[in-house]
């Protein structure tokens, strides 16, 4: 990452903490896009430079990257489930724990706000997407074949579900439950 990049990573991450903090000691819906500029030292212009909407400041990441490279250095004898599989365990795996627990508190609020599970399903229809076309390359397919987006649905289901257990289980770890219940999938999902 250049410079540039670097410093625009640096000024979105201390925006979010920001809004997180506010939200923590305000609510979210007694926050404002003012408030969370002012906190981060910024004008409101800034803000929306950098989020469309207060929602986008908690739904907004920057993992996508980071995941299409770890999906493609998984090894080529890996099956498209287990090679998307050990991408996002990895990724998760190599966050820092600061960074790992801001993502649980933005789960938790996003599980809690009504608003945010809404612009968060519009986030989960293009992370499905990505791992559609993802998975379409490495198997010489096409992203709207039913087969690899059905795939690339199952594995949002995935997501939403550990999602839902993380925000109700707090203490829980992450990468541990998105790692066993990718397991359940990949064994057929026996009950």
């Amino acid at each position: 990452m250049g410079l540039r990049e670097r410093k625009k990573a640096k000024t979105m991450t201390a925006i979010q903490m920001h809004a997180m903090r506010l939200f923590r000691e305000q609510g979210y819906k007694a926050t404002t896009v003012e408030q969370i500029a002012d906190a981060a030292e910024i004008s409101p212009s800034t803000f929306f430079r950098y989020f469309a909407t207060k929602e986008d400041v908690v739904i907004t990441d920057n993992y996508d990257p980071l995941l299409i490279t770890a999906f493609e250095n998984q090894p080529p004898h890996l099956s498209p489930l287990q090679a998307i599989r050990g991408a996002m365990i990895s990724e998760v795996a190599g966050t820092p724990e600061d960074e790992l627990e801001m993502a649980r508190e933005r789960n938790q609020l996003i599980m809690m706000v009504p608003e945010l599970r809404a612009a968060m399903l519009n986030n989960l229809t293009q992370m499905m997407q990505l791992i559609a076309e993802m998975v379409a390359k490495r198997i010489g397919s096409k992203p709207d074949d039913i087969a690899v987006r059905t795939f690339a649905g199952a594995i949002i289901g995935v997501n939403i579900s550990v999602m839902l257990y993380c925000a109700d289980h707090p203490d829980a770890n992450f990468a541990t439950v998105l790692d066993a219940a990718l397991t359940k999938l990949e064994d057929g999902l026996p009950l």
